[in-house]
């Protein structure tokens, strides 16, 4: 398993319940630094660092939850046509904590108080273990992406907007 943190969160219980290896990486960066200098500063390849969006689709009301590397947007079409969804929208950061049960900058895909469809890019599957939020600011936790898939229903998909 991995180093013991100061509090556990919902989804580092979630991965000791269910005896998935894992590795912590706690960081008392600033949280206002963007999530490529995050995983610059942690020697990672941003490429490798997923950070984990929530939308709703306006017309259906559905909620999804989308991981694309840290250092790139989301394509909303690209999420919506992964989704079967005409068109969907970021949530506000305030709708964030009740509807996941976490913040804005420490929001996991492990241990949202309810379950969404999940959707992550599709180089995810590229690496031998991704990096995502431990479920608070500060705290990244680091395992392949088969042993996630254990936990959350993630499906690969284009996501992110092509740089011009």
């Amino acid at each position: 398993m991995a180093a013991k943190t100061a509090e556990k969160t919902n989804a580092l219980r979630l991965l000791e319940q269910k005896k998935i290896p894992y590795t912590e990486h706690a960081h008392g960066l600033p949280a206002e630094m963007s999530g490529a200098e995050i995983a610059e500063a942690m020697g990672q390849p941003a490429e490798r660092v997923f950070k984990t969006l929530v939308a709703q689709s306006p017309k259906t009301g559905r909620y999804y939850v989308f991981m694309v590397p840290v250092a790139c947007e989301l394509d909303l079409k690209k999420a919506a046509r992964a989704a079967g969804e005409k068109s969907i929208a970021m949530i506000k950061a305030k709708e964030l904590l009740p509807l996941t049960g976490y913040v804005h900058g420490g929001c996991s895909p492990i241990g949202m108080k309810k379950t969404f469809p999940t959707f992550i890019h599709q180089t995810a599957g590229q690496y031998p273990t991704v990096f995502c939020s431990g479920g608070r600011v500060g705290l990244q936790i680091e395992l392949p992406l088969s042993e996630l898939q254990k936990l959350v229903r993630i499906e690969p998909a284009d996501l992110i907007r092509e740089e011009e």
